[in-house]
């Protein structure tokens, strides 16, 4: 079962951008737009850790930090503060009230989904899905290493950010724009013919002698990582 986040944040464009970027990695995204929102999505819901924004209506951050460790169902869930308040002070607060980790806006996506997976790993060490595997194909995120059917396979970075995006959701079909922006990203030109050649590449280092093409070609949809790949 995929992670839950709950989003607890009151600038929209900022939870779109959150949630695209968690829904790549493979978490699942709840949202809540204020303070008291926030409380009761946690307590319904019940998610895996939480991205708490200082500066919220109705309550403040701390304020839910504060309740979230009071209550027995959320105390030990995993808190990362997110604030435009850089003083030493209040990240002292913010740690002092329950919170994890602490990161200041602006901040980059790269930095944050690291922070997240240290969270997890640390506190809930069984979501932190550092090894990804489907099928005879397994991934070790941590280590950057990729065996398929026990033996190692060597990727360029171009063909392991694909299959790392294509092993988070097996089964699914991606088109080559999907894939253009989960891989190299929505600000980059690049052409459609570019996936073909490194779907390609991925397809032949994960071809070796004895086991069956893990990938499947939809013609006129786009690619899929078959989640029954056996060797053969």
């Amino acid at each position: 079962m995929k992670p839950s986040i709950l989003v607890a944040e009151d600038e929209g464009a900022l939870v779109t951008l959150l949630r695209y970027n968690l829904e790549r990695e493979g978490y699942r995204v709840l949202a809540a737009q204020d303070g008291e929102e926030a409380l009761l999505v946690a307590a319904e819901e019940k998610p895996d850790l939480v991205l708490l924004d200082w500066m919220l209506p109705q309550l403040s951050g701390i304020e839910v930090c504060r309740r979230l460790r009071g209550r027995q169902e959320t105390r030990n869930v995993p808190i990362i503060m997110l604030t435009a308040r850089g003083e030493e002070s209040d990240r002292i607060r913010g740690l002092d009230t329950g919170a994890d980790d602490y990161l200041t806006k602006p901040f980059s996506m790269t930095e944050l989904l690291a922070r997240l997976r240290a969270v997890l790993r640390r506190i809930r060490p069984s979501l932190a899905e550092d090894v990804v595997a489907v099928g005879d194909i397994e991934m070790d995120r941590a280590a950057h290493r990729v065996r398929r059917a026990g033996k190692e396979v060597h990727l360029g970075p171009t063909e392991y950010k694909l299959l790392e995006h294509l092993i988070q959701h097996p089964g699914r079909v991606f088109s080559r724009e999907q894939l253009l922006d989960a891989v190299w990203g929505s600000d980059v030109y690049v052409e459609a013919r570019t996936v073909d050649v490194h779907v390609g590449r991925l397809r032949k280092a994960l071809n070796i002698e004895g086991v069956n093409d893990p990938i499947r070609t939809v013609r006129s949809a786009g690619y899929a990582l078959e989640d029954n790949v056996v060797a053969g």
